[in-house]
């Protein structure tokens, strides 16, 4: 096992101080009432925010949560709805704690990473402190929670401490995540740019289309590419609103730990910018021009407002134009020829008081360029502001293209799932490698250490089959390090389940509910069964059955075979998985519903017809056993205009109707062709 870290034995954490003690009352959706507590350790930047519930509704346990970004222990008050983590935690009797982990300020470097694992222990064993005051002497027992980054922090909290008895990390990335995850789907979203539509299309539900039908050879190699490393075919669905997700968050990390490689990329043999013939060099831009005029915000010109839609927004506070309501735009010499890759690309000022400055490029309008995030530039507008009419300025997108493959550079000698693509039949890499991998030092450096799989107390994982940022096949990695760590047999403390139907995003909301759904009740569901399951010895659901092939996660069909917590849907149109139809001729829908043993009920069922994102229409459910754990769903629809349709149905589950936290929900989708 690690070396345990003991919170009580160290000195820096030993004069705690309490600055707020109130009652609050939140009314927003669930009417709660919580005792607030906020302090710090003195001589520290530690800060901790605890939620106490009233004496009468106290279990004896909390709940902790860790944010995927350090340096606010309030990050989760702002949440309403599903996503009120803290009013989940009071209204089921426990207390909720959040802290700053121990850092002052979000995204500025940390000279020891230790601390977040440190500050969290040292906050956990205060707040049993404060609990014994206010409900009576007792040990509380402690869960910890996260996802994304704060899935690393999570379980680096849990291997190097013994603080929790439990832990819940979610949608978790291996060391190798940082920035490969990122980097290969800029890749594809390059190289496939114009075919990503038909991808899409050929992926989505009652489709007759092969995923490589139409593509040429470069394109089919960067299709398999991704879909080897992991990216979930169903998540192409989202193509037209999918970015980079944290790689401009990455990238200067990049640049610290093996600056040569941007340069090596477009010199040495074995890279794709080397090869004169390849995309690269085909793609590349390095347009020297001059600046006519600069238009900063509340000057002049009003720019469009921003609209980011995403998963986990915690990395987008690091923006340079945070706070502002417009974007800068530099009007040029003349615009740029048509079809140019610009993706990506940077404003490099060659001259004048900003000179050697970097800023980049969002996108471009005739002769105006605006300016883009400016992740990691503080600065950012009071350097634009030194800009004038005259500077020499480049437009280039060298790094941003050398970038996209720098996971094929980063291959490791031990087996992860994605890059068994990357070596030849001896395990040797084909392509050339940096002379250190990277992703454990991201890793460990946003959460204190590299997972190890070695832990006391007990987890449940939750991952999600289409996350397209920490794909799935990593959840299985971790598995696979906890069963190595207890010698092949992982049952009596671990389990795994695999959400059908949902991305990264922690969000109640999701971005397509007709493709999607939201796992934060999976999370809840989770912590409780986790409860049962140190307190009281009560075994949680099954882990989640299924196989990996070529970096891609299955599922078994069945409920019975697949285990897990969520509600298992088969849907027919017509009898079939695909219906053609005349206009006005009726449509006859049969879903057949299932739960893995022992997880509830089936409550509730809802369809959309037309793309309503609410499901207006409630389906009637015919249970087919006592224990309503299976029933049958029948609708009839007719479409009377030609064209392609895709009704869905919404299933809900759980093991109390009346408590919104823990219903677990599922989608299944069919497409009916009208002619």
């Amino acid at each position: 096992m690690n070396q345990i870290y003991d919170p009580k034995k160290d000195r820096a954490f030993q004069k705690p101080y309490i600055d707020i003690d109130e009652w609050r009352e939140e009314n927003v959706r669930y009417r709660y009432r919580y005792h607030y507590i906020h302090g710090g350790f003195e001589g520290t930047e530690a800060k901790f925010s605890f939620f106490f519930p009233e004496k009468e509704a106290y279990t004896g346990r909390f709940f902790h949560f860790m944010a995927p970004v350090q340096g606010n222990e309030d990050a989760s008050i702002k949440y309403t709805g599903e996503e009120d983590k803290i009013a989940f935690a009071i209204t089921h009797g426990a207390y909720f704690v959040e802290s700053n982990m121990g850092v002052a300020i979000p995204f500025a470097p940390i000279s020891d990473p230790t601390i977040i694992y440190r500050a969290s222990a040292a906050v956990a064993e205060y707040s049993r402190k404060v609990a014994a005051t206010l409900y009576g002497p007792h040990r509380p027992y402690g869960y910890i929670y996260g996802g994304s980054g704060g899935s690393l922090k999570t379980m680096s909290c849990f291997e190097n401490t013994d603080v929790w008895d439990g832990a819940v990390p979610y949608v978790i990335g291996s060391p190798l995540a940082m920035p490969n995850c990122f980097t290969v789907r800029a890749h594809a979203r390059r190289i496939l740019r114009n075919k990503m539509a038909q991808i899409a299309e050929a992926v989505e539900v009652g489709s007759t289309r092969d995923i490589y039908d139409g593509l040429n050879e470069e394109e089919r190699a960067a299709l398999e590419e991704i879909t080897k490393l992991g990216f979930p075919l169903k998540a192409w669905f989202m193509h037209e609103i999918m970015d980079d997700g944290a790689l401009p968050v990455l990238t200067p990390l990049v640049y610290q730990h093996d600056s040569s490689y941007f340069d090596d990329f477009w010199t040495v043999p074995g890279y794709l910018g080397a090869d004169p013939e390849g995309s690269a060099v085909r793609d590349r831009i390095r347009h020297r021009t001059t600046v006519e005029a600069i238009y900063l915000p509340g000057q002049e010109v009003e720019v469009v407002d921003d609209g980011h839609t995403g998963v986990d927004e915690a990395w987008k506070r690091l923006r340079g134009d945070a706070g502002l309501d417009k974007k800068p735009m530099i009007r040029l010499a003349g615009p740029l020829k048509k079809g140019l890759y610009l993706y990506g690309s940077q404003l490099i000022f060659l001259s004048g008081k900003a000179k050697e400055y970097r800023v980049p490029l969002e996108y471009m309008e005739d002769d105006t360029v605006v300016v883009g995030a400016g992740f990691g530039l503080a600065d950012m507008m009071e350097r634009l502001a030194m800009v004038r009419p005259g500077d020499e300025i480049l437009i280039d997108n060298s790094d941003y293209i050398a970038l996209q493959t720098y996971h094929r550079h980063q291959t490791p000698s031990e087996y992860y799932a994605g890059w068994e693509q990357y070596k030849d039949g001896d395990g040797k890499p084909i392509y050339p490698q940096r002379e250190k991998i990277i992703g454990p030092l991201m890793a460990a450096g946003g959460a204190g250490s590299v997972q190890s799989g070695k832990y006391r107390g007990k987890m449940i994982i939750v991952a999600t089959l289409m996350d397209e940022s920490a794909f799935p096949w990593q959840a299985d990695w971790y598995r696979g390090k906890v069963k190595e760590a207890l010698n092949g047999d992982e049952s009596e403390v671990f389990r795994l389940w695999y959400m059908e139907n949902a991305m990264h995003t922690d969000a109640e909301k999701t971005i397509d509910p007709l493709h999607t759904v939201s796992y934060v009740t999976a999370l809840y569901r989770a912590l409780l069964e986790l409860s049962d399951w140190v307190e009281r010895g009560v075994e949680p659901a099954d882990t989640t059955v299924y196989s990996i092939e070529d970096g891609q996660i299955d599922v078994p069909d069945r409920a019975s075979d697949r285990k897990g917590i969520q509600p298992v849907i088969a849907l027919h149109a017509n009898g079939s998985d695909r219906a053609e139809v005349n206009a006005g001729t009726e449509v006859v829908l049969m879903a057949t519903v299932a739960l893995p043993q022992g997880t509830g009920a089936i409550l509730e069922a809802a369809w959309s017809f037309n793309g309503e994102a609410d499901f207006p229409v409630m389906g009637e459910l015919k249970y087919l056993s006592g224990d309503e754990a299976s029933a049958t769903v029948e609708a009839a629809y007719t479409y009377q205009t030609p064209g392609t349709y895709y009704p869905v149905l919404q299933v809900s589950s759980g093991k109390d109707s009346a408590d919104p936290f823990t219903l677990i929900r599922n989608i299944r989708r069919i497409r009916v062709v009208v002619k």
